[in-house]
């Protein structure tokens, strides 16, 4: 059978389909009554999965530690979860119906790489990371002072933007910029020197 998702280089664990298959039920069928995405069909989740695991094809590390500033539904940081399982995620949704959701799919599909924290990244004792992610949450340089403390010289930043990424980048050092359709995704790294 092939497989529904294939990036040039990046190597998804055999169970990664399954998983997603298992995903999107579940998120489909919570969001019916919580309504904590636009995803309503599983063509569109598919769309937001392919989404969250594009910019791992250039991702030049195997990230053990990571977290994720707002993960909502899920993307990236469940998606990136399931395709990394070697890697420890941190998800922040201070949100209590997001947050129960991503309790729910820790938990049903026993994701023993998943943490999550029911609050703001501010609001936690920050510790280094080699992976750091979020979509659509704020800008650049905001996503940066909200990580204080969890980077160092070797941790990679992921912002997945819209439209104004390359506007919030400009004055910013050590930024790559990466586009796929309307999407643009930033890879910040050393980010203790970035402006």
């Amino acid at each position: 059978m092939a497989k529904k998702y294939e990036i040039s280089g990046v190597n998804l664990p055999s169970s990664f389909d399954k998983n997603i298959d298992t995903f999107a039920s579940f998120l489909l069928s919570y969001n019916k009554t919580h309504n904590i995405t636009g995803a309503k069909e599983r063509g569109s989740v598919h769309e937001n999965v392919y989404d969250s695991i594009y910019p791992l094809q250039f991702l030049q590390t195997s990230p053990k530690s990571a977290i994720d500033i707002g993960s909502g539904a899920g993307f990236p940081a469940l998606i990136l979860a399931l395709a990394m399982p070697e890697c420890d995620f941190t998800l922040y949704e201070p949100i209590a119906k997001k947050s129960s959701f991503l309790h729910m799919i820790k938990s049903e599909m026993s994701l023993s790489n998943v943490q999550i924290r029911t609050k703001r990244v501010e609001q936690d004792t920050p510790k280094v990371v080699e992976l750091i992610t979020s979509r659509a949450v704020g800008d650049t340089s905001l996503m940066i002072k909200l990580s204080k403390g969890f980077y160092d010289k070797n941790t990679v930043m992921i912002l997945y933007k819209g439209s104004r990424a390359q506007e919030e980048s400009r004055t910013l050092k050590n930024v790559s910029l990466f586009s796929r359709e309307q999407r643009k995704y930033l890879f910040i790294k050393d980010l203790e020197d970035v402006s």
